[in-house]
C-alpha cells in the first residue's frame, strides 16, 4: 500500500499506536445518534494511511450499520497508563469480514493491552476476559485517517495533530 500523500501520524505516535493502546470506535446514524464499541484488535500500515479495527459482529451491530451507511467513523487510541490519547477521523470506512490469517494481529493487541493493563494493576485476566472473541464473530472495518486529534488531557486536548487536515 503505497501513498503520495505526506504521514498523518509521526513514527513515534504510530509505534506508540502499535503497542498496545485501547482502541475505541464510534460513528453515527442518520440522525447523529452515536454508536460505540471497543475494538479487539487493529492493525496500522503504510505509515499509518491505512488502518484496520477488528470488533465482534454480535456486539457491534448498530455501530456496523452504522459505519456502512455513512462511511463515518472516529477511532480512539488511549493508552492506560499514560492517558495519551489520539483521535481519528474518516468518512471513508469500509466494513468486511475478518480472515483467520488475520487471527495473529489480535493475539498482539491482546499481549499489548495485557502488558499495559499490567502496569497499572490489572492483570492479564482482565485483558483477556475484555478482548475476548471467537474468529468467526470478528469484522474488520479499514480506513484511511482524514483527520487526527490530539485527545490526551490536559491543554493540548483538541488540536489537530501536525499534517492533519
Amino acid at each position: 500500500m503505497e501513498t503520495s500523500a505526506p504521514p498523518l501520524l509521526s513514527p513515534e505516535l504510530l509505534a506508540l499506536m502499535g503497542s498496545g493502546m485501547s482502541v475505541i470506535v464510534s460513528s453515527c446514524d442518520a440522525d447523529l445518534v452515536p454508536s460505540v464499541m471497543r475494538a479487539v484488535g487493529c492493525r496500522l500500515e503504510a505509515q499509518g494511511h491505512h488502518i484496520t479495527v477488528y470488533v465482534c459482529r454480535s456486539q457491534s451491530a448498530q455501530l456496523l450499520r452504522d459505519v456502512a451507511r455513512s462511511g463515518r467513523l472516529a477511532a480512539v487510541f488511549s493508552q492506560p497508563s499514560s492517558h495519551k490519547t489520539v483521535q481519528l477521523k474518516t468518512r471513508r470506512a469500509r466494513v468486511r469480514e475478518a480472515r483467520e490469517d488475520e487471527a495473529p494481529v489480535l493475539q498482539r493487541y491482546l499481549l499489548g493491552m495485557e502488558r499495559e493493563l499490567t502496569l497499572i494493576g490489572f492483570g492479564p485476566v482482565y485483558a483477556r476476559a475484555m478482548l475476548a472473541h471467537r474468529m468467526d464473530d470478528v469484522v474488520a472495518i479499514e480506513f484511511e485517517p482524514d483527520q487526527a486529534f490530539d485527545q490526551t488531557p490536559g491543554p493540548k486536548a483538541g488540536r489537530p495533530i501536525q499534517g492533519s487536515a
